[in-house]
């Protein structure tokens, strides 16, 4: 892992984003709430937040963070659906990995639940929109 033992702590935000592609007939199926599974959108949230706050253990060099903040919207869209995270922490490096799981998390949740009516779906997109605090300050992802 990288030093950052000789930062300060400030306060960090990170807003990641992502998208889920599904077939017409799929997507039908997940909005009415009608998936073997249950539903899909509040799922996937739950399992965004979960993943948030436990990207250190799934990737090796990320430092463990104290998060103060997680919130994980994962809203229909006419093809599929959108998701976005937002982390906020207070600490000595940023929370772009933490957000950019949450969103991979969430959409491979939905990828988990609506497989049986869709194998076809396609994840993309994933990408850091925002990120401020530290150093750097505020920054917009392109």
């Amino acid at each position: 892992m990288v030093d950052v033992s000789a930062k300060p702590v400030t306060a960090r935000e990170a807003v990641a984003r992502g998208r889920i592609r599904i077939a017409p007939a799929a997507l039908s199926l997940a909005r009415r709430g009608r998936l073997p599974k249950g539903g899909v959108a509040e799922v996937a949230r739950l399992a965004g937040i979960l993943a948030a706050k436990r990207t250190a253990e799934a990737i090796p060099l990320c430092h463990p963070l104290p998060l103060t903040h997680v919130d994980v919207d994962v809203s229909a869209r006419r093809d599929g659906f959108e998701i976005e995270a937002r982390v906020r922490t207070q600490a000595r490096t940023g929370a772009e990995m933490e957000a950019l799981h949450a969103v991979a998390v969430a959409a491979l949740t939905v990828y988990d639940m609506v497989k049986a009516a869709d194998r076809a779906m396609t994840i993309t997109d994933i990408r850091l929109v925002r990120k401020s605090g530290g150093k750097s300050g505020a920054d917009t992802a392109r």
